[in-house]
């Protein structure tokens, strides 16, 4: 039994989001909940880089936020403890490009979205644009994202939900990664859902 079955979520859930970019997950997510204040709220952000947009997006979102480095299984440790402190009992990342150890008590509670369908174009040094490159250089038909649990292994854990994507004649990167990232906005928010009502 994973930790998200077993677990009673509180609603609304307090949701922590962990990225290294720009946040535009994030701001995606934070929209979706505007209109859900029923279901959950994001409750902090941590980025493990400092200069991430997604921290001045946070701010700019009235969502508290901080830096926090990810080295090691004692940084993931502290960033767990952080979470705990705030009440946060879904972690979902958002463009996180550092392996987090999961403690045994969050398996299951750790959500990632990757850019393909795993195992497609998986693992590590896959992400971002360098996922949708190796698509197009595979001449593959279709692609998309995939919603999983996290475990201690990149992009390995239980898969929760999926979008297929077409590739279409004369995709290029840019224009693949903007149709997976609006299939993105959709799954996420489903996923998360379905994880947090047990479906």
């Amino acid at each position: 039994m994973s930790a998200s079955a077993s677990h009673a979520f509180s609603f609304p859930a307090k949701i922590g989001v962990l990225l290294s970019g720009g946040g535009r997950t994030l701001e995606n997510l934070a929209g979706w909940l505007e209109e859900r204040p029923d279901l959950a709220r994001i409750a902090i952000v941590i980025s493990d880089r400092k200069e991430a947009g997604g921290l001045a997006r946070a701010e700019r979102l009235g969502i508290p936020q901080r830096a926090m480095r990810c080295r090691s299984q004692s940084d993931g440790e502290k960033i767990f403890a952080v979470l705990e402190a705030v009440g946060v009992e879904l972690v979902v990342l958002g463009g996180f490009l550092r392996l987090l150890h999961i403690p045994e008590r969050w398996l299951g509670r750790v959500l990632n979205i990757h850019p393909s369908l795993i195992p497609a174009h998986s693992g590590m040094g896959y992400y971002g644009d360098r996922v949708h490159r190796a698509v197009l250089e595979a001449g593959d038909s279709e692609t998309g994202c995939t919603v999983h649990f996290v475990d201690n292994i990149y992009d390995h854990g239980e898969v929760i939900d999926r979008g297929v994507v077409p590739v279409e004649p004369g995709d290029t990167v840019e224009t693949l990664a903007a149709r997976v990232f609006e299939a993105e906005c959709e799954i996420y928010p489903r996923a998360i859902e379905k994880v947090l009502r047990k479906e």
